[in-house]
């Protein structure tokens, strides 16, 4: 027992890293020179500074980098995001589009069979509803001031109304915005101010 004890205590001290040596200078007596000695060790020390600042620097730059990194990559999530959202909106507004055709015409709506009407005015409503949701908003109203950020002008419309002139007479597709971005401008008519329009 007592011998088995004393080879893994052998063993383990042939696997231990070996110590840097440290060599001293001596004089031509054989005396250690400590002013020798003492230089180097300092040199070493410098070295050891210079080496422990350059990989210190090192890290904190890969750490900056890596925050700087995920930040990007979480933006760039977001926007991905937001632009998939955006683009499946956006499809979705020629639908919205047919509905509103389908209603304009209110006589006709009326005569079609009221439970098929209930029906798809339900479904109309279901579709405002995620669109509400996403926070998409109609933009384009009769009487409102021609703004090309958010209307698009299809054809003028002489007006004698001075107070009229650069204002919507007509909203011929609406448009939507998402959030405070426009995602489809209003197709618009534009009173043109004409004092000799009839």
């Amino acid at each position: 027992m007592l011998m088995a004890e004393e080879e893994n205590k052998e063993i383990s001290k042939e696997s231990e890293p070996e110590a840097e040596v440290l060599e001293f200078e001596f004089n031509e007596d054989g005396e250690e020179d400590l002013k020798k000695t003492l230089k180097k060790l300092r040199a070493d020390l410098k070295t050891c500074k210079a080496e422990k600042e350059e990989y210190l620097t090192g890290w904190q730059k890969e750490r900056a980098d890596f925050i700087n990194y995920k930040k990007q990559e979480e933006e760039r999530k977001a926007n991905f995001s937001e632009s998939m959202r955006e683009r499946i909106l956006t499809r979705f507004l020629s639908v919205l589009d047919s509905f509103n055709m389908a209603f304009a015409n209110r006589e006709a709506w009326e005569k079609v069979d009221e439970s098929w009407r209930k029906g798809v005015e339900y479904i109309h409503a279901q579709l405002n509803t995620i669109f509400e949701e996403y926070n998409v908003k109609e933009i384009g109203e009769v009487g409102e001031n021609f703004d090309p950020n958010i209307h698009q002008s299809i054809d003028m419309t002489p007006t004698e109304k001075k107070e009229d002139n650069h204002k919507i007479s007509e909203v011929i597709q609406k448009g939507y915005k998402l959030g405070d971005r426009v995602i489809r401008a209003a197709r618009v008519n534009v009173f043109e101010y004409n004092e000799n329009a009839k």
